[in-house]
């Protein structure tokens, strides 16, 4: 059987950035005394070199081998860790990194980066050792022989792997007899030639290191059961059935006619915990199953509908039961299949501690970076999206917020400042808070280039929550000089755009000298949305609770007419635009609704700013299964997509900022809005 390696790319791609991942968490905080670190980051190193040998990427290969070789002097002794050879393998793995990039996009590599990064290896690896590292013992020789007992798991060469190709390696190391066990064979006519069925009891013998037998297996190693032990102390039956002229890999076949059958090593289980399925699937068993919630709830409707048929009522009870249990089938299957494109956020945490690390050295600066509620789960798409956001929010908490070690310790802080990022799920969403204990946000600094950029005038009183939500202005910045870290004033308001594009919001809260904070609330899954469903004009709509601050009978005392004939609303201490969403929304020939005084008030906020939306009825809060307008239909101004619901009407889903984008713009001001 031939299986094609090529099939198992972009497994060991994805397989080969989780292992760079953990070299990368484990170098930022190693020493030479963490052994379990180090052998974890050679492994790791190992396993790709392997893959991109089998795989035929002989440039990262290449390049790795440099690496595997630092990390295997690191490993044994001969070489210790500093500050400098922890930065070079932080920028070896950044230039793995690059090029399995390359390789999975198509793009190019930085070829200079890599070069410069591979000739400061080798210069490094000829660099002569310490004394102590040079007057060390050496190596003991490997045993005159050794016995390997080897039982591949079924499913080995589904991964590509052959294991005749590895027993053909290790007989390079020496003379290798061999005694082939088919007891697990099934009857031919179940034979599945995709699966192995064989295991193997190997007597090697020459001089070979327990470590080149291992090397040889280690790309192997979750996938079989191995035994490696001096042949002198391996059981007398073993050594007597490996001899032989019919003991050779050649004569592996008739050697398994003896159906022999001994005793395995234990082992990892055969049951693997877990599978790779592509995102694609996963997408399209989640559409499967919200077009089953919305058949559920118009079925449930129909039974609705039913009930009080007199001479039904029996048929139309039974049906009501089988119904509510569809319906908790429905809910219970829907709640599983979103769990699979759950994944915790330690996925977009773990790009931070690098971040930090190459920043905070960049600025002088001492920091520490604390993480937790690294579990807390969301959808993959989320999760994808907020890494930038996150990235951001960072970086400014480095530059702005934390002060240098100097200013620390005149303000009586300790040198070391704290980077607090916190996730945790409530009310049906996630919330994730950047905190730091750095100076604040300077309101001064703040409003004066706001005043300065025409933003505000210096006669306008702004609270202080007002003057810290400047910052997500467009182009705001308070840096003086442009730099590679701040001063574009690209940053925050693209934080603020790409979580809200997410369906979330992002709020910051400052005390001077203390520290700050930004709160950053998203859905949990961007499949399934909690809304509440309301009338405006005969038309159902949903608003997105995760927007929803209140909702309120209209006041006339309260509701007052500005310029251009719109309404503001005075809740408590403040004015609120009013936002006629049938005006909005409409069409030409929509009927005209009733008069705003006898209407109901949504209060929502976006993008810390709230509004009032102006409708005619509540109709009841309603999860709702997400259907995307601009792939079904078209991009459509303030409405960010549709849904169906249980009678079979569409209900469109509101885009409060887009909402309030359009009533700013002069066409959309209505001539009869006060009517």
């Amino acid at each position: 059987m031939t299986v094609d390696p090529g099939q198992f790319v972009n497994t060991f791609l994805e397989e080969s950035f989780e292992g760079l991942d953990l070299m990368e968490s484990e170098l930022l905080g190693l020493d030479s005394k963490d052994e379990d670190a180090i052998h974890s980051i050679f492994r790791a190193a190992h396993t790709i070199k392997g893959g991109a040998g089998t795989f035929g990427f002989k440039a990262v290969g290449d390049f790795t081998h440099g690496v595997e070789t630092l990390l295997d002097q690191l490993r044994d002794g001969r070489r210790s860790m500093d500050g400098d050879l922890s930065r070079l393998l932080l920028e070896a793995v950044d230039c793995i990194r690059d090029m399995l990039e390359a390789t999975r996009d198509g793009g190019e590599a930085d070829n200079e980066r890599i070069v410069r990064t591979a000739a400061r290896i080798e210069q490094l690896l000829q660099v002569e050792q310490s004394p102590e590292a040079r007057h060390a013992p050496p190596e003991s020789p490997g045993s005159d022989s050794w016995h390997i007992g080897f039982e591949p798991d079924q499913n080995i060469m589904m991964t590509g792997n052959d294991p005749l190709r590895l027993l053909q390696v290790l007989s390079g190391l020496g003379q290798l007899h061999t005694e082939c066990h088919f007891g697990k064979l099934p009857p031919l006519e179940e034979l599945d030639p995709h699966l192995c069925h064989l295991s193997w009891d190997l007597d090697l013998q020459g001089q070979a290191q327990r470590e080149q037998i291992e090397e040889i297996f280690e790309w192997v190693e979750d996938e079989c059961e191995l035994l490696i032990e001096p042949l002198s102390t391996a059981e007398p039956e073993a050594r007597s059935s490996a001899t032989g002229p019919d003991s050779s890999i050649a004569g592996a076949a008739d050697s398994a006619a003896e159906n022999t059958e001994r005793p395995r090593p234990a082992g990892r289980s055969q049951e693997s915990s877990s599978i790779r399925v592509n995102t694609d699937k996963v997408d399209a068993l989640i559409n499967m199953v919200g077009e089953l919630v919305i058949t559920q709830s118009m079925l449930s409707q129909i039974g609705e509908d039913l009930q009080g048929e007199g001479h039904y009522g029996h048929v139309t009870e039974k049906l009501q039961e089988g119904l509510a249990q569809l319906e908790r089938h429905t809910r219970e299957l829907q709640e599983n299949v979103m769990s699979i494109r759950m994944l915790p956020i330690s996925v977009a945490f773990n790009r931070l501690p690098r971040m930090v690390h190459d920043l905070s050295d960049r600025l002088e600066k001492k920091v520490e970076l604390k993480l937790s509620g690294e579990q807390t789960e969301l959808d993959k798409t989320v999760l994808e999206k907020i890494g930038d956001p996150l990235m951001h929010l960072v970086r400014n908490g480095l530059d702005h917020g934390i002060e240098s070690p100097e200013d620390r310790r005149n303000a009586g802080k300790n040198e070391t400042g704290t980077l607090h990022l916190h996730a945790q799920h409530k009310g049906g969403n996630i919330l994730i808070e950047i905190s730091d204990d750095g100076a604040g946000l300077n309101r001064k600094r703040i409003l004066a280039k706001a005043v300065e950029r025409g933003l505000v005038t210096e006669s306008q009183a702004l609270s202080d929550e007002q003057i810290d939500d400047l910052i997500f202005d467009p182009g705001f910045s308070t840096a003086d000089t442009v730099s590679d870290v701040s001063g574009r004033g690209v940053g925050m308001d693209v934080v603020r755009k790409n979580i809200h594009a997410l369906g979330g919001s992002v709020d910051v809260t400052s005390t001077p000298g203390i520290g700050s904070r930004f709160i950053i609330r998203l859905p949990l899954t961007l499949a399934i949305l909690d809304g509440l469903l309301v009338d405006v004009a005969g038309q159902t709509y949903v608003i997105p609770l995760l927007s929803i601050i209140e909702s309120l009978q209209v006041d006339p005392e309260r509701l007052q007419t500005i310029a251009n004939r719109n309404h503001l609303y005075r809740l408590r201490d403040e004015y609120i635009p009013v936002l006629q969403v049938q005006q909005l929304m409409s069409t030409d020939g929509a009927p005209p609704s009733r008069h705003p005084e006898q209407r109901l008030l949504v209060v929502v906020e976006s993008e810390g700013r709230k509004s009032a939306l102006l409708v005619d009825d509540l109709l009841g809060q309603q999860q709702v299964v997400i259907k995307a307008l601009e792939s079904n239909y078209a991009r459509v101004p303030g409405l960010s997509g549709a849904t169906i619901l249980g009678d079979g009407m569409v209900a469109l889903i509101l885009d409060i900022s887009g909402l309030n984008a359009m009533a700013r713009q002069p066409s959309h001001i209505p001539p009869h809005a006060a009517a």
